[in-house]
């Protein structure tokens, strides 16, 4: 059962070069509910069409399988991983941005954090052996490796779990690489980790 739902913002540079943000000294962490999540497995899955323009951003996700400890390898306190997308209003958070506020409007509505069926995590060194790559309409879209993160994987557990806490079922979105960009009713995404296909969904 996935309890909180923890998100890094501008974890690539090249994605938060593509919005014109300024990179973060530190991990940038928001939160969605977990209302929010959904499966990704092939279904429709429908999002707000009346709101503005809806942009995709493909993650890496990881599961918490232990309570985090200081000093804890993220290797021991990752069990599986999945892929996800972080959908966004992209209209509704510019506007929340310039006011100050939060981000929930924005980040935080009904199947905004679909995730695909997990896998078991094969250490942080190792999953930086392949590339997760998203396709919209059959086109890829997003390639992403977590070699490229600003902040890597035992930086972001670290910091989450110092400052907030991690526990069983926990979920981490650790980030998008560039090539965002909105979407759709009726358009298609299919989530790759390396070859295999993970998750794939309509959007409704």
């Amino acid at each position: 059962m996935i309890q909180n739902v923890y998100c890094v913002g501008r974890n690539y540079r090249l994605h938060a070069a593509e919005l014109g943000n300024d990179v973060p000294d530190e991990p940038m962490i928001f939160l969605k509910p977990s209302h929010a999540v959904a499966r990704l497995a092939g279904q429709t899955l429908e999002l707000p069409q009346n709101k503005g323009e809806v942009h995709y951003e493909g993650e890496l996700v990881l599961r918490v399988r232990r309570s985090y400890e200081p000093g804890i390898k993220v290797d021991d306190l990752i069990g599986q991983m999945a892929l996800g997308i972080d959908f966004t209003l992209r209209d509704v958070q510019t506007g929340i941005k310039k006011k100050g506020h939060p981000w929930t409007a924005a980040k935080g509505f009904k199947n905004a954090a679909p995730i695909s069926e997990f896998i078991d995590f094969p250490g942080a060194e190792a999953a930086e052996g392949e590339d997760f790559t998203v396709r919209r309409n059959g086109k890829e879209v997003q390639r992403g490796n977590i070699k490229d993160m600003i902040f890597p994987l035992q930086e972001i557990v670290d910091y989450i779990g110092a400052n907030y806490g991690l526990g069983e079922g926990d979920v981490i979105f650790t980030g998008t690489p560039a090539g965002v960009g909105p979407c759709a009713a009726g358009d298609t995404f299919e989530l790759y980790w390396g070859e295999r296909l993970l998750g794939s969904c309509v959007i409704g």
